[in-house]
């Protein structure tokens, strides 16, 4: 029987005077994969950011794992958006696999074994163990996000959050991490944000599609007015090996 590890009731959130997620309504499953699409600005991200409790929502409720954000997310890997990445920042492959495990140690205290060992798996599961003490600053973008995922596996967690995540990888890259994911749903929830409705299309079970508010949160076979309504112009659809809808031209 599945389990509800998300649930969002009345979530508005306002940066100063701008209100960017209005009444968000949404209950996400221990068995989802679930993709989040919408235009830039529509507040995609923030709302990951408040299911982990990184913002606080300016009205409504929200439970992770029957727990507040900050007591539940610590069952939650999260793999940020590659441009929130400092690569100056002098660490290695290991280190950032390493701090996922912060949380899960006492204050202070140093990795232990079990963390190193955990560590060393989750390095084994995205292919980088050859990478463990290369800067990141030395890798590529297909390299540093197997890093970043390695990171959040490290957390062992019960629901992966990814921001997205093939923004700048090559199209290989971003088959081969799709396929992953795919396997990877078979294990835990995820929840992924993406502009690619398109890459997704064939890999997630539900969208959710937001700009402002939710207007859309079921399979994935969107009608084609909830897109329009989206995004704020016509759009068509193309079939070429993978459906998807892709935005007609329009004036601003």
């Amino acid at each position: 029987m599945k389990k509800e590890i998300i649930k969002l009731e009345h979530i508005s959130f306002d940066y100063g005077d701008h209100r960017v997620l209005e009444d968000i309504n949404l209950t996400v499953f221990d068995d989802d994969f679930l993709g989040i699409i919408g235009p830039n600005g529509g507040g995609k991200s923030t709302l990951l950011k408040i299911i982990l409790g990184l913002l606080i929502p300016t009205e409504g409720n929200i439970s992770l794992f029957n727990k507040s954000p900050r007591e539940g997310r610590k069952y939650v890997g999260y793999v940020p958006q590659y441009t929130l990445v400092d690569r100056n920042f002098p660490i290695n492959v290991e280190q950032v696999v390493l701090s996922g495990r912060i949380g899960h140690t006492d204050f202070l205290r140093r990795y232990s074994d079990n963390d190193r060992k955990i560590a060393e798996k989750s390095m084994g599961i995205m292919g980088i163990k050859e990478l463990r003490d290369a800067q990141i600053g030395k890798l590529s973008g297909g390299q540093l996000q197997r890093a970043l995922i390695a990171r959040a596996l490290a957390t062992e967690p019960k629901l992966l959050l990814l921001d997205e995540p093939t923004s700048n990888i090559d199209v290989q890259a971003e088959t081969d991490f799709y396929d992953f994911l795919h396997e990877l749903s078979e294990k835990m929830a995820i929840i992924l944000v993406t502009h690619d409705t398109g890459a997704i299309s064939s890999h997630v079970k539900t969208i959710g599609c937001i700009n402002k508010t939710l207007h859309y949160h079921g399979e994935k076979n969107i009608p084609p007015k909830v897109f329009e309504k989206l995004y704020g112009c016509p759009i068509e659809l193309i079939g070429h090996g993978i459906p998807h809808r892709v935005l007609k031209e329009h004036e601003d």
